[in-house]
């Protein structure tokens, strides 16, 4: 086998890795391939400064990307090696992927990088996931916990987490930077990247998840309306610190943790509202079994099959995302 992907097979997994979900769907990730290793940079131009107001979420969402594209490449036959931070005097190179032919191509793996193209993210109520119990176990063998802690909320925590949301809104009350990044980028696509209308809820839907972001409501018949409360489990990935190679590396266990349960039937919701303001953090904080910092939580549960498909969020294309040499494509 060629010791090299093709520039179409790297091509073809930075597309796939783009569909990873980001803050507001703000993509703020660029690829370049020297012919030999593929270089992930952060794009601080793309970083919502009055929401990330730290930066954790842009590396999460790259480590999301990160993570998409390892399951891209398996399905095409490579496995991937990640040093992270290689350049001490550029820390917005947050990792150099260099390849190596996979012994076999699995069922697995090509079921994984499918599960990107119909994963998206699902902010209506949800009933109960089927199974979670040998579910749960099978999703814990799928990543290394030293990348990042997996917590399964109880049940008897969701008035806290409520609480953590509606502290979040409230202390934001009166930021009007927060509120103007809100408006700009959700409603509506701003050159590809945003989140559009169909992809967002009502305000009596969005009464009937009691942990959500309070994104502009959208008007419209209500959806979705058997579900009269939300019935989904709740994750918390957590790391030891936070540091920016702890963040990307969590960012790929929350892809894994997307993916799988996709696979699974479940659809998702990724929250980071509750993380992004210290006083709704340290409430988290509480609600999980080790000392961690909580980096991001993610509803699991199960929605009416007609509603899965949803319309797909826009995608930068792959001339914004990624730079390739001219004799890139010619790499056997």
């Amino acid at each position: 086998m060629n010791q090299l992907p093709t520039g179409e097979t790297i091509e073809k997994a930075v597309l796939l890795a783009g569909r990873a979900p980001s803050l507001h769907n703000s993509q703020p990730w660029h690829w370049t391939f020297d012919g030999h290793a593929l270089l992930l940079f952060a794009v601080p131009e793309r970083r919502l400064p009055a929401t990330d107001t730290s930066g954790r979420q842009m590396l999460i969402s790259c480590g999301i990307a990160l993570g998409h594209l390892r399951a891209a490449m398996a399905a095409a036959g490579w496995r991937i090696l990640v040093a992270g931070f290689p350049n001490p005097n550029r820390r917005d190179h947050l990792a150099t992927v260099t390849f190596h032919p996979a012994r076999l191509v699995t069922d697995a793996d090509r079921a994984r990088a499918d599960a990107i193209l119909r994963r998206h993210t699902d902010r209506l109520p949800f009933a109960g996931p089927a199974d979670w119990s040998d579910f749960e176990t099978v999703l814990r063998s799928t990543f290394d916990p030293a990348d990042a802690h997996l917590d399964v909320l109880r049940d008897d925590s969701r008035p806290t987490l409520a609480r953590a949301s509606q502290m979040t809104a409230s202390l934001r009350r009166y930021d009007a930077d927060y509120h103007a990044e809100l408006q700009w980028w959700t409603g509506h696509v701003v050159g590809n990247a945003g989140i559009p209308r169909e992809a967002l809820v009502s305000a009596e839907e969005r009464q009937r998840v009691d942990v959500s972001r309070q994104f502009p409501p959208t008007t419209g018949d209500p959806r979705r309306s058997e579900a009269t409360a939300d019935h989904s489990v709740i994750l918390v990935l957590s790391t030891d610190g936070d540091t920016p190679g702890e963040l990307v590396r969590c960012g790929e266990v929350l892809s894994t943790v997307l993916l799988e349960c996709t696979l699974a039937g479940f659809a998702t919701c990724p929250l980071t509202h509750v993380i992004e303001v210290p006083q709704s953090r340290a409430l988290v904080r509480t609600l999980i079994d080790r000392s961690g910092l909580p980096q991001a939580l993610i509803r699991v549960g199960t929605a009416p099959e007609a509603t899965q498909n949803a319309p797909e969020t826009p995608r930068r294309p792959l001339a914004e995302i990624l730079d390739m040499p001219a004799s890139a494509d010619q790499v056997d």
